[in-house]
């Protein structure tokens, strides 16, 4: 390491210790001692601080995302747009520079992360997607995909679950251009990790199946260099390298706990500033390290260069291709997809399960691009793309996903996926499961990333299975996650409106979809990409308003049926999106829900703490608010008040106050 080496990296820990300092909030501790490896590895990197999104980049997955002051000091200095403005107004509101990474909010951040973990899992899909796209497009001597994925990692990350089960899915399907960087610091909030964490993690990740590379001093940046170049050679392993790091290195607080999440102190900083011969005043990058970091990104503008000459020609040669990659990458809905027919009809009654798995084929005729799969279950989720294989080291360009029983990597890799562009991601599972994945859906939703989530076995219609596989209330808690679409379909039209209304938005969504067959209605139409819409209506004001979702959509019309026999006007909304409904104007939604109709009943096979707001203090709510039982769904459905008596009973009450 030469001196003006030395310089940027003491640079990075000055700046990452100061704006934690101003903030009086933050983590200084793993900036401080991981800046050699941060800095190793951006010189190695291929991006462009001028175009953070161009095609041909490495990615870089700051998975230990409280550590974002490495990340914004490396954006600063490379010349990104995150100026000394932006590091200075750390944490604050409307910054740029947030106290955890949020894609979307700093330029060069290619994920939120923070949630310990998920970073690495997310980095898992990246290299999976970049493998499936490299084997699609390039040609030789024009390898138009050709990256690395990167994820810098710490103690906590290989404590959580998650980051288990991806890296276990990552060496089963050979990810070989993917490399982790572990900071071994040894250091966590509530001390030295050898109190929970004494394993081997070496031998554990090369039981996975993955290279692992050691490097002993983490101010060894020759050496963690080597690594790298190291684990680029290795093809068919991804690679894991843990390099040994003294939290805070340099400052009176080095090897503690208590410099993990909280300020240094300005004692400890103005220790920091003898230790590292700092004598310049807060916030200053010193004109020869300027200069130097101007150098590598003339560098950086280069390489970019260099590729997009290579891309020119790849479209000269190959156009069809190059048209294929715009469709790709084009979040349009495809020509053709919504006047499908197939979409609109279906032969006989079936569980919208299966009208899922007929409409995801057919979108797969026009968006070659849908990757995904589910969690050992895509036989009971109708979720295979049929005809076409699953992604393996022997075979890249599929469309299919075995994920393994592993629902909360599944997710997060769907993130990855999505975040590397050019894929549209889907996972399925059962809904009971969703608890399993949560956190990663959570990202998608804090990320705008329109994953879609398959969850079928969507009640109490499951059936024998029992109360540990009845979702109660999954649908409950999947609405309250903001920025999320969460549809329950009546039938094979409304599922099709669905999915379309998912291609079309930026926003996550869940398609909660029945095991058992339910009737295909005359009535529904498209209109359910509303959300809400009339499906049966009467002669002028209703006397009362039924309303419902996927499986009781069904009870609902045939309690209608029942009420017009005894002389009631009746109006029956199907209710597939609540999220939906809710963004319609205020004429819409008055006209499907008109305030002065005040008999309503809502009926949902789930927990009833969605429907209150739409059935008002007057209305009433037939839903479940205990766990199931195991029985035929028919018996359940009997039991716990699912009949077309009790729905009838309910309406007439309210229209007789």
């Amino acid at each position: 390491m030469n001196k003006i080496e030395q310089k940027a990296i003491t640079t990075i820990r000055m700046l990452a210790a100061e704006a934690v300092e101003k903030a009086k909030s933050g983590h200084p501790g793993l900036p401080i001692g991981a800046a050699p490896m941060a800095f190793a590895l951006w010189k190695q990197m291929k991006h462009n601080p001028g175009n953070p999104k161009w095609a041909g980049r490495d990615r870089f997955v700051l998975s230990a995302g409280h550590a974002s002051m490495l990340q914004y000091s490396l954006l600063h200095l490379w010349g990104y747009d995150v100026s000394m403005d932006d590091i200075k107004s750390f944490r604050q509101w409307e910054s740029k520079t947030p106290g955890h990474p949020e894609y979307g909010m700093t330029p060069g951040v290619e994920t939120t992360s923070g949630p310990l973990g998920q970073g690495i899992a997310i980095a898992v899909g990246m290299a999976a997607a970049e493998a499936r796209l490299a084997e699609h497009f390039n040609r030789p001597g024009l390898p138009v995909v050709d990256n690395y994925t990167y994820a810098l990692c710490g103690d906590g990350c290989l404590q959580e679950g998650v980051s288990a089960e991806a890296a276990s899915f990552a060496g089963t399907m050979k990810l070989g251009k993917l490399i982790v960087l572990y900071d071994r610091n040894h250091i966590t909030i509530e001390g030295r990790i050898e109190s929970t964490f004494d394993e081997d993690v070496a031998k554990r990740f090369e039981a996975y199946g993955w290279q692992v590379l050691k490097v002993d001093s983490g101010e060894d940046i020759d050496a963690i260099s080597g690594a790298i170049a190291e684990a680029k050679a290795e093809k068919s392993k991804p690679t894991l390298i843990i390099v040994t790091t003294e939290i805070a290195y340099g400052t009176s607080k080095q090897g503690k706990a208590s410099a993990h999440g909280e300020p240094l102190g300005q004692e400890a900083i103005a220790a920091m500033r003898d230790f590292y011969k700092w004598e310049y005043p807060e916030f200053t990058v010193p004109d020869d390290v300027r200069a130097y970091f101007d150098e590598l990104k003339a560098d950086c503008e280069k390489e970019e260069a260099s590729y997009m000459a290579m891309f020119s020609e790849y479209c000269e040669k190959y156009p069809e291709l190059a048209a294929e990659w715009e469709a790709w990458h084009s979040n349009k809905l495809p020509e053709g997809l919504e006047k499908d027919e197939r979409l609109w009809t279906a032969d006989k009654d079936i569980a919208t399960r299966e009208a899922s798995g007929r409409v995801l084929n057919i979108m797969a005729e026009y968006m070659p691009q849908l990757f995904g799969g589910s969690a050992d279950l895509a036989p009971s989720n109708k979720s295979e793309i049929k005809g076409k294989p699953y992604f393996s080291p022997d075979c890249r360009d599929a469309s299919n996903i075995h994920f393994g029983i592993r629902e909360f990597a599944m997710a997060a890799i769907c993130n990855g996926i999505m975040l590397y562009g050019g894929l549209r991601a889907y996972c399925a599972t059962f809904l009971v499961f969703s608890d399993y994945l949560k956190p990663a859906l959570r990202l998608s939703a804090l990320m705008k990333l329109p994953v879609i989530y398959v969850l079928t076995h969507d009640s109490i219609g499951v059936g024998e299975d029992g109360p540990t596989h009845q979702p109660i209330e999954h649908l409950a808690a999947l609405r309250c996650v903001p920025d999320t679409l969460v549809f329950r379909p009546a039938d094979m039209k409304e599922t099709s409106a669905c999915y379309l209304a998912a291609l079309e938005s930026e926003n996550p969504s869940v398609m909660a979809l029945s095991r058992q067959n339910l009737p295909q209605f005359a009535e529904t139409s498209i209109e359910a990409k509303k959300g809400g819409y009339v499906l049966r209506d009467c002669e002028g004001t209703p006397d009362v308003i039924l309303m419902g979702s996927g499986s009781e959509v069904k009870l609902v019309m045939s309690a209608a049926a029942e009420l017009e026999k005894a002389g009631k006007k009746v109006r029956v909304v199907s209710m597939p999106c609540t999220e939906l409904f809710d963004q319609q104007s205020a004429e819409y939604r008055e006209s499907v829900l008109p305030k002065h109709v005040r008999a309503r009943v809502a009926v949902e096979a789930a927990s009833t703490h969605s429907w209150y707001k739409y059935v008002g203090m007057d209305g009433k709510v037939i839903g479940i608010d205990h766990f199931g039982a195991s029985a035929p769904a028919n018996i359940l459905f009997k039991k716990f008040g699912f009949t077309v008596e009790n729905v009838v009973s309910a309406a007439l009450e309210l229209i007789n106050k």
